[in-house]
């Protein structure tokens, strides 16, 4: 008995002196991108984009990201997506400012629904990330490898039959994560966006809002919550041989 009370005490002290109160640290970030999807057949596109987001507004780095692939259409409203990306995370150590980088792989399945003035969007997106480790502001050799799995819920209303009248856009993506190293994040970020989507060109769309990303940290106590400025660019130029006369197809919907 008196063996068992004292490995329930051990137990309940080192609970205790391992448990950390939650810490939230907020933060007001820009996130600027340019995605491209480039058809180049009637099933076949190319994708690139390029993003870069701001510590403070524009004062500082926080990340710059490309990303590249390909996409197929399986059927109207379904597309299949697959590719490859690579992000330099900044990292400050007191004067010191130097570059985490990450090599990922991504899969991804989407889903456009057009109904009436409404038009949502579904995707599921796997992400295979391996991502270099920095301590005490140095990085080292080793390599953290994470499975990332996203789900992106969109929808855009019209308010006008008006091709160029803009549009109200409102998403939220939640993003989990696994790995060796996952042990108290499993709950990586949960991303709400709300803002107008409006047609610049017959090829090219921008969207501007405002974005709330909501982040655990990897120690598991510790979270970031970011008010973020967001513009997006989407370009779709379409790369097919056109009969002389036609116009290009340019009803298709794809988010990045």
């Amino acid at each position: 008995m008196l063996r068992a009370a004292i490995v329930l005490v051990g137990l309940l002290s080192i609970i205790s002196s391992t448990a950390q109160e939650k810490q939230v640290e907020t933060q007001y970030h820009s996130w600027w991108s340019i995605n491209t999807l480039a058809k180049v057949s009637d099933k076949w596109s190319l994708i690139g984009d390029a993003h870069i987001r701001r510590n403070d507004f524009l004062a500082g780095n926080n990340f710059y990201f490309i990303r590249w692939g390909i996409s197929k259409q399986m059927h109207k409203g379904f597309s299949l997506a697959g590719g490859t990306g690579h992000l330099w995370l900044a990292s400050r150590n007191n004067a010191t400012e130097l570059f985490a980088n990450e090599n990922r792989l991504y899969q991804q399945a989407q889903w456009v629904k057009q109904n009436g003035s409404v038009q949502w969007v579904h995707r599921i997106r796997l992400e295979e990330r391996w991502q270099e480790k920095i301590v005490n502001g140095i990085p080292i050799r080793d390599r953290r490898f994470t499975a990332r799995l996203r789900y992106l819920s969109m929808l855009n209303w019209s308010f006008s039959q008006r091709e160029y009248i803009p549009k109200l856009s409102i998403a939220n993506e939640l993003l989990l994560q696994t790995g060796r190293d996952i042990i108290y994040n499993h709950f990586d970020q949960n991303r709400f966006f709300v803002g107008l989507r409006q047609k610049i060109t017959l090829a090219l769309d921008a969207d501007i809002g405002y974005m709330h990303v909501y982040q655990q940290l990897i120690q598991g106590y510790k979270y970031n919550e970011n008010h973020t400025f967001r513009l997006f660019m989407y370009w779709r130029p379409d790369l097919r041989k056109q009969e002389k006369g036609k116009s290009l197809l340019i009803n298709e919907t794809h988010e990045f």
